[in-house]
C-alpha cells in the first residue's frame, strides 16, 4: 500500500505542476523541506523551496503550462521513510517560443508524518558534459 501512496504523492505534484497551483505543488512538502533543483542555488531549504511567488513567477516563464512526469519510478521504503527514483520528462513551449522536451534524474526522498507522506527532499540533476564547457546535457533521451 505504502508504494502507491507515495506514487499519489508524486502524481498530485506533477498534476498540481501542470495545472500551474504552486500552492498545490508546495503543499506535498514538509515545512523543512530541502530541495537541490535545476536551477540555481545549490540548495533550497525550507519556506524558499515553498515559495509560492517564486513557483508562480516560473510557471509565468511557459505558453499553456509545463508537464513534469517521473517515468516508471523505483521505491526504497523502510518504516516511515521512503526513497523514489527515476528519470523525469519536462516538456512544454516557453514564452519566448522555445520548445522544451527534456530528461533529467530525479529523486524524491519522503517521510510518513502523522500518517501522511510529505516530501522531505528533491534533487533535480542533469549529467554534466565532460568536455571542459562547464554545460548541462539536456537533450539525453532514456
Amino acid at each position: 500500500m505504502s508504494e502507491k501512496e507515495i506514487l499519489a504523492v508524486i502524481r498530485a505534484q506533477e498534476e498540481a505542476t501542470a495545472n500551474g497551483d504552486a500552492r498545490a505543488t508546495i503543499g506535498v512538502m514538509d515545512a523543512d523541506v530541502v530541495v537541490f533543483d535545476l536551477p540555481p542555488p545549490l540548495a533550497y531549504r525550507g519556506e524558499q523551496a515553498r515559495d509560492v511567488e517564486g513557483i508562480n513567477a516560473w510557471f509565468a516563464t511557459w505558453r499553456n503550462g509545463v508537464t513534469l512526469h517521473m517515468a516508471d519510478p523505483q521505491f526504497i521504503i523502510d518504516g516511515d521513510l521512503a526513497v523514489a527514483f527515476g528519470l523525469s520528462r519536462m516538456t512544454g513551449m516557453k514564452t519566448d517560443g522555445t520548445n522544451v522536451d527534456s530528461w533529467s534524474r530525479r529523486t524524491i526522498v519522503l517521510r510518513r508524518i502523522g500518517g501522511s507522506w510529505k516530501i522531505v527532499h528533491e534533487h533535480a540533476s542533469f549529467p554534466m558534459a565532460m568536455d571542459g564547457s562547464g554545460r548541462a546535457v539536456t537533450d539525453l533521451l532514456p
